[in-house]
């Protein structure tokens, strides 16, 4: 028999550290910009951008195991992870450190899974988390841009970061998809299961 791990409580609480990293990740995303286009300054954009990925494990961590999961953070986190791949890397296309295919690839896939998860969450589908898939996607992906920057910055290391960028950024790629793929079936679940529990609470309203 396996064993079910203890899912952490989740609270209704607004201001916690993790919730307050998601926001400085957010308003650091002007920054970033700022220096890609303004600034052309792909070394500094490019390290603003990686710690920005760091700090998404760093806020889910503290949220774990110091009880700070809270129903704001389920939905704030994969927000900012969206705006933080949308934004970033369109922003990349745009400079041309990254191939365009590859970056189409990517933000199509964000952009499809948070639209399906934004109109069936209005029509009543219950929320999930994020699988292990998505999660090793969206840690791959998250070493991949960085790097496609770096490698372009004009550094001495250009050809390790470009190796390490196309190393990340293809297994990312792949996880990311096979997760969004396994996910049609469980929002078909969660959206009958979520419609049912709906009409069952108007019933006995």
């Amino acid at each position: 028999m396996v064993a079910r791990l203890e899912q952490p409580e989740r609270s209704n609480r607004i201001l916690t550290v993790p919730n307050v990293i998601t926001i400085v990740r957010l308003a650091c995303l002007p920054v970033f910009l700022w220096l890609l286009f303004a600034r052309d300054d792909r070394l500094a954009a490019g390290i603003l951008l990686g710690v920005l990925g760091i700090t998404d494990f760093a806020d889910g961590y503290i949220a774990r195991h110091f009880g700070q999961v809270s129903e704001l953070g389920k939905i704030l986190d994969p927000t900012a992870d969206r705006l933080l791949f949308i934004v970033g890397v369109g922003a990349i296309i745009i400079d041309g450190s990254v191939p365009l295919w590859f970056g189409i690839a990517v933000v199509a896939r964000e952009v499809l899974v948070g639209g399906s998860l934004v109109v069936l969450s209005l029509l009543g589908m219950k929320r999930f988390d994020v699988s292990w898939w998505g999660k090793a996607g969206t840690f791959s992906l998250m070493f991949s841009f960085p790097a496609f920057l770096l490698s372009e910055a004009g550094l001495p290391t250009d050809g390790f970061f470009r190796l390490g960028a196309w190393c990340f950024g293809l297994v990312g790629l792949v996880f990311s998809w096979y997760a969004a793929f396994t996910y049609v079936p469980l929002m078909r679940r969660n959206l009958a299961e979520g419609r049912a529990a709906r009409r069952a609470t108007e019933v006995h309203a």
